[in-house]
């Protein structure tokens, strides 16, 4: 039976889901100076995959795959696009972080281009460039003082545009938890190699990737477990939304995860927005509209 479309309820869906993680990333801020990134994802994960297994043996969803290498490969792709969003929330501004990684749409077009033949119009051709140009705006790099790391988000956000053009191209029929929990195991195996690698000694926002298992308090499991089910929730959110709306028309309201994000930053950590950067994202949410309501052909 065809799911009946609701697309104000679809909107709405995708505006919850968007506004429960504009606010759980900021809570990655509360655990970078005595965590690490390793030790985040590693218990985030444990956390996550047990609310999965709870929902699986409710009769909501299953958990195991139909083909292990896709969703794998799928999996390790986002995978490393979180690791590298995580780990620049700590030491950026999260608007900053948000806008670049919402660059993903833009390389999703040009991977759909460059590799799966799809034609990109004139109008696409523009939306790219002014994602691009947007991006530039909020990250304001300074030929004499140029800081490459403002740029690693956008790197995430290409990581993340490989691992959606793969979730059609490889894992076509596969579940929702599935896909989920796949993408939670593989955060887990990294997390737990990192804590393995990195020393457990440390201190300090600068050393967050740098670290590895760190002494657990209170504090800390409360926010790695308060993240995770806000991830949860969001994803949850998202995933019902492109449910009962169309794809094309829906994708539109992901893009409020930027001003969610930013407006919660600036709500709990004085982290302000300046107007060349509203410009920029402003431009961004522009050029992701455009490609997302007029797919190539």
């Amino acid at each position: 039976m065809t799911q009946a479309i609701a697309p104000t309820r679809a909107a709405l869906s995708i505006l919850v889901g968007m506004a429960v993680l504009g606010l759980s990333d900021n809570f990655i801020l509360y655990i970078t100076d005595a965590s690490s990134l390793w030790q985040f994802h590693l218990l985030r994960s444990l956390t996550a995959l047990f609310v999965m297994g709870v929902i699986a043996m409710a009769g909501m969803g299953v958990i195991w795959p139909k083909r292990f290498w896709a969703v794998g490969a799928r999996s390790a792709i986002q995978g490393i696009s979180m690791l590298i969003y995580f780990g620049c929330l700590a030491i950026l501004p999260v608007s900053l972080v948000v806008a670049g990684f919402f660059t993903s749409p833009l390389f999703v077009s040009l991977i759909a281009a460059v590799f799966q033949g799809r034609r990109i119009t004139a109008l696409h051709a523009l939306a790219i460039f002014l994602g691009f140009a947007g991006a530039l705006l909020v990250i304001r790099p300074d030929p004499a003082n140029l800081d490459l790391v403002a740029f690693v988000p956008i790197v995430a956000g290409l990581c993340y545009a490989i691992g959606a053009v793969a979730t059609r191209a490889w894992c076509e029929g596969e579940g929702t938890l599935s896909l989920t929990a796949g993408f939670f195991v593989m955060l887990g195996l990294m997390g737990a190699v990192g804590c393995l690698v990195f020393p457990g000694v440390g201190s300090g926002v600068d050393d967050f990737a740098a670290r590895g298992w760190m002494p657990v308090n209170i504090d800390m499991l409360f926010w790695i477990a308060l993240q995770a089910i806000g991830t949860l929730i969001g994803i949850m959110c998202l995933f019902r939304g492109y449910q009962i709306g169309e794809a094309s028309s829906v994708a539109v309201f992901e893009f409020s995860l930027l001003i969610f994000a930013s407006a919660w930053a600036w709500y709990l950590w004085d982290q302000a927005i300046t107007p060349l950067a509203l410009c920029g994202m402003a431009l961004i949410v522009v050029s992701g509209a455009v490609i997302a309501l007029r797919q190539p052909g």
